[in-house]
């Protein structure tokens, strides 16, 4: 269901970081005990040196045990891999500012937890994102575990992409893992892995706690990664990231039209609507082609720029 969580580093910021270090070696002195933030920051890797994990880690209400040493160590290579990208966790925090509003808004309606959000983050880094394995979305759902959550996936239509509808689909399955283990850790990791996989193992292993479960390293990893991840954005100030919310993206102002009937040219009929194909495209990506048949049952409802 969910694409594969890469270790390796692009290329370019493999260059990037060579260049930087380059230019410590060659440029900078070691930092002395009474150098202020602004003189460390100066010196990436004495800054980086001199952050640390915080003392406590949550996910929904859930403390990550952090006194148990491979636990934080495991926490510690999240925190370390996560704050070497500071560019990513820039557009991190700029995406939130489009979708966190909808999710907190759903996750509220659906008495959800709102750290939910951050889950989103992980798997896609809030971009509408297709993996190897053909998961996609920002929810990066695999098309069998799409259709079997009630969405629509065909050649002209993917509600994976459709934001509204796949968030409550996410919601859905993490809430039918946390049925069982009365735990979003564990069903979380459900949702990277699979929650027949996670109960299969919780069986075996008899234990009802992700922490002291034994797991592949990817699931391992994954819920790790979101509580450390919801630590980088919720205090990106502690961490040089100073970011105002008019840096963030906004959500588009829109109008939603009910559609009954197909829509055999979608340029003519933006063009009666008084916007473009492009923005339509950009507003409702759930819409694959450049027509759209009429629907199955019901209605689509398309958004199109408010004027």
């Amino acid at each position: 269901m969910i694409k594969i969580l890469k270790n390796s580093i692009h290329i370019p910021f493999l260059i990037a970081c060579t260049c930087l270090l380059s230019l410590i070696a060659c440029n900078a002195k070691q930092p002395s005990n009474d150098e202020t933030p602004s003189q460390l920051k100066g010196n990436y890797l004495a800054y980086l040196s001199s952050l640390k994990l915080p003392e406590e880690l949550t996910f929904c209400g859930e403390k990550v045990p952090l006194e148990i040493p491979e636990v934080r160590e495991r926490a510690e290579r999240e925190f370390y891999l996560n704050l070497q990208s500071p560019g990513q966790l820039i557009l991190y925090i700029k995406r939130a500012g489009r979708f966190f509003p909808m999710f907190e808004k759903i996750l509220k309606e659906e008495n959800a937890p709102e750290d939910i959000k951050f889950l989103a983050v992980a798997e896609s880094a809030l971009f509408m994102a297709r993996s190897p394995k053909d998961a996609i979305g920002v929810w990066q759902f695999m098309a069998p575990t799409a259709k079997s959550m009630g969405l629509q996936v065909d050649d002209y239509v993917d509600e994976r992409r459709h934001i509204e509808k796949s968030t409550r689909a996410a919601i859905a399955y993490l809430r039918s893992g946390y049925s069982y283990s009365k735990s979003w850790s564990l069903a979380a990791a459900g949702y990277n892995m699979g929650h027949g996989s996670v109960k299969e193992n919780m069986d075996f292993q008899k234990t009802e706690t992700f922490y002291d479960l034994f797991l592949n390293e990817e699931t391992s990893r994954y819920v790790l990664r979101i509580a450390v991840i919801k630590e980088l954005m919720t205090h990106s100030e502690k961490y040089g990231l100073n970011l105002e919310s008019h840096d963030q993206y906004q959500p588009e102002k829109t109008v939603s039209v009910k559609c009954i009937s197909g829509i055999s040219d979608l340029t003519q009929w933006a063009f009666q609507h008084g916007t473009t194909y492009k923005d339509v495209k950009i507003l409702n990506p759930w819409i694959l082609k450049r027509s759209l048949p009429a629907p199955k049952s019901g209605a689509y409802y398309v958004e199109i720029p408010s004027k």
